[in-house]
């Protein structure tokens, strides 16, 4: 199997935010190790992607503008800064020029024989919808980040500052109470696009592997340099 790289760079499609976005975040183009491009979806912000009933023809219309955009631009494939857009997946690839890789929910389907467990931005807003649009089950083990914690004071209410030590804390604490309530857990899946750079402290904590958008952006990368005949 062939693993030549493709062309052009992928895009990311970004919420409209001012938040800030470290080494490790989907929005860092020092997160990569092959070339992205990024275009804000100017109105788009977290709110309406972090919602369990989301204006759809909104954001859908937005997503598909901008992936127009990318394309133009040269971007070979897409992804997305909100693991939340998973909603979208299927509808956005029907209208993207180019192939489209939404939200790290989409490791789920591939986990054959293994048991995954979701931690998310928000568990109150990540429905049974978003994982059907994935192909994954509903009924996977979530659990999100607190209303109140740190990590929601700047990623959810878009804040200006980021306190990494205290997120961190909050990220272990949720990867915890994760396989504590559901001990048959064996991979953690991390919906949140701004959660990677705490991967390696979930990892040392659990000892259970971790997946997350830059390894499924990274995968897909790769995937989109491959013959049609081989695959992804």
């Amino acid at each position: 199997m062939s693993d030549r790289p493709p062309r052009g760079p992928l895009g990311i499609l970004m919420l409209d935010t001012r938040f800030p976005r470290i080494v490790g975040d989907v929005g860092n183009a020092a997160s990569y190790d092959f070339p992205v491009i990024f275009r804000r979806m100017e109105g788009i912000g977290s709110a309406d992607a972090v919602a369990a009933h989301p204006d759809t023809p909104r954001v859908l219309a937005a997503l598909k503008a901008n992936a127009e955009a990318l394309a133009a631009e040269g971007a070979v494939g897409l992804g997305t800064s909100c693991g939340f857009l998973a909603l979208y997946q299927d509808d956005l690839a029907k209208v993207s020029p180019v192939p489209v890789a939404t939200s790290a929910l989409l490791h789920i389907r591939k986990l054959a024989g293994r048991k995954a467990g979701v931690i998310t931005a928000s568990a109150k807003n990540l429905t049974p919808a978003h994982f059907a649009a994935v192909g994954a089950s509903g009924d996977t083990p979530v659990v999100g980040l607190p209303e109140d914690s740190s990590f929601a004071g700047t990623f959810l209410r878009n804040g200006l500052t980021l306190d990494r030590e205290a997120v961190e804390r909050e990220v272990v604490a949720a990867g915890r109470d994760l396989v504590a309530r559901h001990p048959e857990v064996d991979t953690v899946v991390l919906e949140c696009t701004n959660l990677p750079p705490y991967k390696p402290a979930l990892e040392k904590a659990l000892g259970l592997p971790v997946l997350d958008v830059l390894d499924l952006l990274k995968d897909f990368y790769v995937s989109l340099g491959r013959p049609a005949s081989e695959g992804p």
